[in-house]
């Protein structure tokens, strides 16, 4: 895929878990590129930075500190973005809970809870606000992150992986809804990233050996490009590459 950023001029851009790592990224790279981005997250201070950023690289942004465990604040999101534009033309569902890594039959009911909630009720609740002004876009384009972690299902991390699949799943069925419209839905695994989740998950791991946020965030920038085709698929960074899922007879 082209690593050329994408124009996107007078474009609107929601992006989730906006306020660090690979989303803070996203936005503050998408504004560069022409998008006024909605930048989402639970943290003030980290989207107040972000703000700063984009305002002295001539960009805008608007800020939104929610937390996606607040549903019902995820469907006036969808209503007050109505209202200001009457349309969106990117998602970038990024938000994400790590949980715990532990053994299946040690994890806290409340952190399973937690985790299903943040990465698959709020990005399913998210799709559902977002879907019809994605749809009145010339060209939406819906990235979600999942992870590496939704195949290779690991020891040890199985309520994050089995988010993610779910995840996945979600994107591919609601790619499948799309496919004759313009809106264009994908998933992304970013591979390991010199993220502060990564450094919770494997505390033992050198982070100079893995790429920076900025870095994964720049390969990713495409996929909201108006000239992308490819929906419905699987996006690996590491290997620069669209993996296409497969699906039964």
């Amino acid at each position: 895929m082209t690593t050329e950023t994408p124009d996107l001029s007078n474009r609107i851009a929601l992006v989730t878990g906006a306020s660090r790592g690979i989303g803070y990224q996203i936005a503050k790279q998408m504004a560069a590129a022409g998008a006024h981005v909605i930048a989402v997250a639970r943290t003030v201070g980290g989207l107040e930075d972000l703000d700063d950023e984009i305002k002295a690289a001539g960009g805008q942004a608007t800020l939104v500190p929610l937390d996606l465990t607040d549903v019902e604040g995820i469907d006036r999101l969808g209503g007050a973005i109505n209202d200001r534009w009457g349309k969106l033309d990117i998602l970038v569902a990024n938000a994400g809970v790590l949980g715990v890594i532990s053994p299946i039959g040690h994890v806290e009911a409340k952190t399973f809870d937690k985790v299903m909630t943040v990465n698959v009720t709020g990005t399913w609740r998210l799709i559902r606000s977002v879907d019809p002004l994605l749809r009145k876009s010339d060209a939406g384009r819906a990235i979600v992150l999942s992870s590496g972690a939704a195949h290779s299902a690991r020891a040890f991390w199985g309520p994050y992986a089995a988010s993610k699949a779910a995840v996945e799943t979600l994107a591919r069925s609601w790619a499948d809804e799309t496919r004759n419209m313009p809106l264009r839905v994908n998933s992304v695994d970013p591979g390991a990233t010199r993220t502060a989740m990564r450094a919770q998950a494997v505390p033992g791991e050198n982070p100079d050996t893995l790429p920076t946020p900025a870095e994964v965030a720049a390969r990713i920038l495409p996929l909201a490009s108006p000239g992308l085709r490819e929906t419905g698929m699987l996006y690996q960074v590491r290997q620069d590459r669209f993996v296409a899922y497969r699906n039964p007879e």
